[in-house]
């Protein structure tokens, strides 16, 4: 369903495409306020008042532009006022990151996806894969740490990639391979 549709349906009070438009920018609205907040359980409570909000204002809310760039200036401006509640200096204000522009949405959907996949992988292979692609450690490492063979972790790793080659986009791989590689 397009996005234009989504909103139409919320906006006459359909729950389920409230629903998928949660689904679909919860996550990335997440990772783009972690970058000014350190705080996760805030953060996700922020970002679930932008879909309360939008829920309870919909009759009233006229979009300009689209509905992923108006929940995201929603997030600002509630991190915003969650700052000035805690009578925080303006100095965190400032630091907030302006609107997303839609290519940095759409990166971070891209991140989302690539974390949503690397999370079904089974939890040893998960955490193997982290560690050589995430924090740089080398397969004896890794091997040394968990208590396996050099082998497991070729094994493992190459099960993996594999496992991300046939379930991503070919551009959320390819965005893998370019963050394994720093």
């Amino acid at each position: 369903m397009k996005e234009s549709e989504l909103w139409k349906n919320v906006h006459r009070g359909d729950v389920d495409a409230l629903k998928i438009l949660h689904g679909k920018y919860f996550f990335s609205m997440c990772l783009w306020a972690k970058d000014a907040v350190a705080d996760d359980e805030l953060v996700e409570r922020v970002v679930s008042d932008c879909f309360i909000a939008l829920w309870e204002n919909r009759k009233r809310i006229q979009l300009r532009s689209s509905i992923k760039s108006y929940l995201f200036q929603m997030l600002r401006n509630k991190l915003i006022d969650v700052y000035r509640s805690r009578d925080l200096t303006t100095q965190y204000v400032n630091e907030l990151p302006d609107v997303c522009l839609e290519e940095q949405v759409d990166l971070k959907q891209h991140y989302v996806k690539l974390y949503e996949t690397i999370l079904l992988l089974p939890e040893q292979r998960r955490k193997i894969l982290e560690m050589a692609a995430f924090e740089g450690m080398t397969y004896n490492e890794i091997a040394e740490k968990m208590h396996i063979s050099k082998n497991t972790v070729k094994t493992q790793i190459a099960r993996a990639y594999r496992f991300l080659k046939e379930n991503l986009d070919p551009g959320d791989f390819y965005l893998f391979c370019i963050l394994h590689k720093k």
